[in-house]
């Protein structure tokens, strides 16, 4: 068989907020992004029986690895931000996981949630563009299932082997400092800000990309769907401005309404871009 066009690697989740349980995960919205935009997409993931497969487009090809039980978080908004803890955590998810005829994949985003994507994961997709969405690896899960952020060596192996890095401005508090350092060491990294935009880092050269106005109805995952659409676009132009453009657009439409349902389609974001384009220019 073929690889897919865009592999997404990382838990799939069942995220509580308030009364309301739905389906979530880093890969799981890159993995809708990439679907919508037109691509073949494959997941790989890690989940227990309690999981709802068939919430999860059909035409994404997943391959989930068994276990105990779904990762699951529970969250809730203060006014300092989004607060989490994990209540449980499926399994890891190592190089031996991923099928050999994905490998060809001319995308593949790896993005953990709780630290579960080996990183060196990255290294087997030789022939593709290979992005990393680090989250899961710069937190750390307290006892009591808080979500905190950690101090996170990033690997040389991995730092040689991703052309693409995203993080979150939550991310990384208390080490802005080394995330800057790594930035300037690959080809592309983004540091999204939510409603303050993002900035890109084009062979350590910074550039502030601006935001575009959005009713914000719910913000998760926007950050994944960035970094799905930022690779898809870029690989698709060869222009990284306007993939951070484009990946602007795609966030802000994200968070217009709950969960992926309102994860663009390529006609969506065409007009969308067409419209900040025009705005920018002003």
């Amino acid at each position: 068989m073929s690889a897919p066009d865009f592999v997404a690697i990382g838990h799939v989740t069942l995220d509580r907020f308030g009364d309301v349980t739905r389906p979530g995960g880093s890969a799981l919205y890159a993995a809708v992004t990439a679907h919508r935009l037109g691509l073949s997409v494959g997941l790989l993931t890690s989940h227990g029986d309690d999981f709802p497969l068939e919430a999860i487009p059909p035409k994404i090809e997943v391959v989930g690895i068994p276990a105990a039980d779904t990762t699951r978080f529970e969250h809730r908004q203060e006014p300092s931000g989004r607060v989490s803890h994990v209540r449980s955590v499926a399994g890891p998810l190592t190089a031996a996981d991923v099928p050999d005829d994905w490998r060809d994949a001319s995308l593949s985003l790896l993005a953990p949630v709780v630290d579960e994507v080996d990183p060196m994961i990255a290294t087997l997709f030789t022939d593709g563009a290979v992005g990393a969405a680090a989250q899961g690896w710069v937190r750390e899960v307290k006892p009591d299932g808080l979500v905190i952020p950690r101090a996170w060596r990033l690997p040389e192996r991995l730092l040689q082997s991703v052309q693409a890095l995203f993080l979150s401005r939550e991310d990384i508090r208390g080490q802005e400092a080394a995330v800057v350092e790594w930035f300037q060491r690959m080809p592309v990294g983004v540091l999204t800000a939510d409603r303050a935009g993002a900035l890109l880092f084009v062979n350590g050269e910074r550039y502030e990309v601006r935001p575009r106005r959005a009713h914000e109805v719910d913000p998760t995952g926007a950050g994944d769907v960035f970094a799905a659409t930022f690779m898809i676009q870029y690989q698709r132009d060869g222009d990284p401005w306007l993939a951070a453009a484009a990946a602007a657009c795609a966030g802000s439409l994200a968070v217009e309404g709950e969960g992926w349902s309102t994860v663009a389609d390529r006609a969506a974001l065409d007009a969308a871009l067409a419209e900040y384009q025009r705005d920018q220019s002003r």
